[in-house]
């Protein structure tokens, strides 16, 4: 039998109880056939303000996934997508090819993460110099640093929003990133990559690849275009970017 709506294929999405911007966010790219099912990641304390409490936030979702994974896996999805960057630039590439390994050995199914999509975005689009937003702590940009490193592609500039909580990155207004966006922009950057699944920034970056006249990638944009992709699923998508529009 094949499910009435999801008959292409059902995304089960991971992503922190906090977050508010994934899940519409995704709602907005769908494409006939194709369905996602959140499951969030209990968290207890959301204090992002310092990087010791960053590190313990992700120290907190590491423990509780699994939860998450077995109540999505319920659904009998076909595909797994972690609906959180931080977690899968941790450690570099190789962070991240053992952050899907273990959900590929527990589900039996394939995963998209952040990491993954931003590294096929680079290719896909050519980026050898880019400047980055995130609402991060510091800790954490520098793990970004190092994974962009890992896959040859230079940061010439980031702009870390130190987001005191996590709900407080939904919170970040559409002025507030267009402003910043202007900040880091410059000739010797290809484009600009914003990480956080819960900032704001889908429309707003494709918005501003016309006045930059460059790439300008949001992350829940690159994620969604990298699951659909790796499902050979080739729909275009317009107002969410260049990948989706055209990649």
């Amino acid at each position: 039998m094949t499910d009435a709506l999801g008959w292409r294929k059902k995304f089960g999405v991971l992503a922190p109880s906090t977050n508010t911007i994934v899940e519409p966010d995704f709602h907005a790219m769908a494409v006939p056939g194709v369905t996602s099912h959140m499951s969030r990641i209990y968290i207890r304390d959301q204090d992002l303000s310092t990087d010791e409490k960053m590190v313990r936030i992700l120290e907190e979702i590491d423990k509780e996934i699994f939860f998450a994974v077995d109540r999505v896996m319920t659904a009998a999805i076909d595909y797994v997508i972690m609906g959180m960057s931080a977690e899968t630039f941790w450690g570099g590439i190789e962070g991240n090819r053992a952050f899907i390994k273990r959900l590929e050995e527990y589900t039996g199914l394939q995963v998209a993460t952040g990491a993954s999509a931003c590294q096929a975005a680079v290719e896909a689009l050519q980026l050898n110099k880019i400047a980055v937003i995130t609402p991060y702590q510091a800790v954490a940009d520098d793990k970004l640093r190092r994974f962009f490193s890992d896959i040859g592609v230079e940061v010439l500039r980031l702009k870390g929003l130190r987001c005191p909580t996590a709900t407080a990155i939904a919170e970040v207004s559409e002025d507030t990133l267009r402003n910043h966006l202007q900040e880091i922009d410059g000739d010797d950057v290809d484009a600009i990559i914003q990480m956080g699944t819960n900032l704001s920034m889908l429309r707003l970056a494709d918005e501003a690849e016309r006045w930059l006249k460059k790439p300008v990638i949001a992350i829940n944009a690159a994620i969604w275009w990298y699951a659909l992709r790796q499902n050979n699923i080739r729909d275009r998508l317009y107002g969410y970017g260049k990948l989706l529009r055209e990649f």
